[in-house]
């Protein structure tokens, strides 16, 4: 696998093209790193990081129940109309 394939890149490539060959990936979304046909490691944008963050922040701990979490998520001080939360949506899908 010598070359950019969807969102994976092999170690070859990646000597030979450097960091043009990951912003590349990244456009597709986030990029796995192979090294003998196994993943290495996964590259995200900014973008992605900060969203997976941001997430993590919010996941409840382990020992508290899904209803207890949703209750104590805070209630948005103005509703979003659809296309705020469609445009939202697509957002979070656009990996």
């Amino acid at each position: 696998m010598d070359r950019v394939d969807g969102s994976r890149l092999s170690s070859s490539e990646l000597k030979r093209r450097g960091i043009a060959a990951i912003e590349e990936a990244l456009r597709r979304g986030p990029v796995q790193l192979m090294k003998r046909n196994r993943t290495a490691a996964v590259v995200l944008s900014e973008r992605q990081y900060q969203q997976l963050c941001q997430r993590a922040a919010l996941a409840p701990p382990p020992e508290v129940s899904a209803l207890a979490w949703l209750l104590s998520c805070p209630v948005a001080a103005v509703g979003r109309s659809k296309e705020e939360i469609d445009a939202a949506l697509e957002e979070e899908r656009d990996w």
